[in-house]
C-alpha cells in the first residue's frame, strides 16, 4: 500500500492528471467514489462508458515493473483471455507520466470490466468452478508467456525489497530472520515452466468479476503481479475463499476451485506442499508493506487516520505470529 500520507481524496490532482484522456466533463461527479491503497482509483466516464484512472506517485513505483504489467495484459487480451482493456491517452501513450504541484506521479486508465465481483455474488458452485478455471487459464498462458520489452520482478526481488526496507528500521530482527528463511527456502525449489512463472499475485474476489452472460471470469488489477511459484496465486485465491465461505463448507469450495482450475492448467501434487511457505511469504509482504506504509507520524492526526494506523498495526501483529518458525 501506498504510504499514508498518499491516501487522502485529492480531487484536483485526479482531474489535472485525467487531462491527459478524453473524458465526459459531467463525470467528474464519480469522482466522489474514489479509494485509495496501492493506488488512488477514480472512476469517470468518457462518451458514457465507465472508466476508471489509476495514479500513483513516482516515489512508490518501479516505471518497468508498470510496463511489464500493461504487456502482460495485452498478451492475455490478444488471448481472448478476460482481463480489463488499457486506454491510451491522448498522446496514444498507455503509461502517462505527469508533473504537478503535488509531485511527479505514474498513471493509466483502464475500460471498466463485464460483470459483478465475486464477493457480491452468492459464490455458488458455477461461480466457485468458474474462478478457479480462470485462474488455471491464467497459469496456461503465463507459462506460455516470454515477455520482449520489459519483465516484472520476482518473488526474489520482492524479498531483496523487503530486506533493504527492514535493515534500516530498528527493533525488526524477527522479520529479518523470516525474510531469510524464506529466500532459502525458496532457493531451494526448482524452476519449471510447468511451476512458476508471473502471477497476477492477488487473485481475490473483489478482483475478479462473474459475467452471467458469458459464464466467465474477467480479471482486474495486476498492480502486485510478479514472478513466482503457480501456487502462491492458488494459496492467495483460496485465503480470500476462506474470508468468504464458512468453515463447513470451505472444503467442498476448495475443491470446486481446484476442480474449475485443473480444467486449465494442472500442477504436480508436490507443489501443493508450498501452500504454507507462500501463506507465510503473502503475510511477510503484508506486514513490511504496512509498516513502510505508517512509519511516519504526524502531529494533530485526523481520527479516521489515527483509526486506520491502529487497524493497520494490528493487522501486522496478526500477519507477524509465524516469523521465525522453522518452515
Amino acid at each position: 500500500m501506498l504510504k499514508l500520507k498518499y491516501l487522502f481524496d485529492n480531487s484536483d490532482l485526479a482531474e489535472m492528471i485525467l487531462g491527459n484522456w478524453e473524458f465526459d466533463q459531467e463525470s467528474i461527479d464519480l469522482f466522489k467514489y474514489y479509494r485509495v491503497s496501492s493506488n488512488a482509483i477514480y472512476p469517470f466516464q468518457a462518451q458514457g462508458k465507465t472508466q476508471f484512472l489509476r495514479f500513483s506517485p513516482k516515489a512508490e513505483k518501479y516505471r518497468e515493473n508498470i510496463l511489464a504489467e500493461l504487456d502482460f495484459i495485452s498478451y492475455l487480451r490478444s488471448e481472448q483471455y478476460g482481463v480489463l482493456e488499457i486506454v491510451v491517452s491522448k498522446n496514444g501513450e498507455e503509461l502517462v507520466e505527469v508533473q504537478t504541484p503535488w509531485g511527479e506521479y505514474f498513471a493509466s486508465v483502464f475500460k471498466r470490466v463485464a460483470g459483478v465481483q465475486l464477493n457480491k455474488t452468492d459464490l455458488n458452485d458455477i461461480i466457485i468452478f468458474n474462478h478457479g478455471k480462470a485462474l488455471g487459464k491464467l497459469h496456461q498462458l503465463s507459462s506460455e508467456y516470454k515477455p520482449i520489452n520489459n519483465k516484472r520482478w520476482s518473488y526474489s526481488d520482492v524479498l531483496n525489497w523487503i530486506h533493504n526496507i527492514l535493515i534500516d528500521i530498528p527493533n525488526e530482527t524477527l522479520a529479518l530472520m523470516e525474510t531469510k528463511l524464506l529466500q532459502d527456502y525458496f532457493d531451494s525449489i526448482p524452476i519449471t515452466k510447468n511451476n512458476f512463472g508471473l502471477i497476477h499475485y492477488d487473485f481475490e474476489f473483489d478482483n475478479v468479476f462473474f459475467d452471467e452472460e458469458s459464464q466467465s471470469c474477467n480479471v482486474i488489477d495486476f498492480d502486485d503481479a510478479m514472478y513466482h511459484w503457480f501456487v502462491m496465486d492458488i494459496e492467495q485465491a483460496l485465503d480470500s475463499l476462506q474470508d468468504c465461505i464458512s468453515a463447513e463448507m470451505f472444503q467442498q469450495k476448495k475443491q470446486c476451485f481446484m476442480d474449475g482450475y485443473r480444467t486449465e492448467y494442472e500442477l504436480s501434487d508436490d507443489m501443493m506442499s508450498l501452500l504454507p511457505a507462500c501463506r507465510r511469504f503473502a503475510n511477510l509482504y503484508g506486514y513490511v508493506r504496512i509498516l513502510r506504509s505508517v512509519e511516519k507520524r504526524w502531529e494533530n492526526e485526523p481520527e479516521w487516520l489515527v483509526s486506520l494506523r491502529e487497524k493497520l498495526i494490528k493487522a501486522m501483529k496478526n500477519k507477524s505470529s509465524s516469523f521465525g518458525m522453522e518452515i
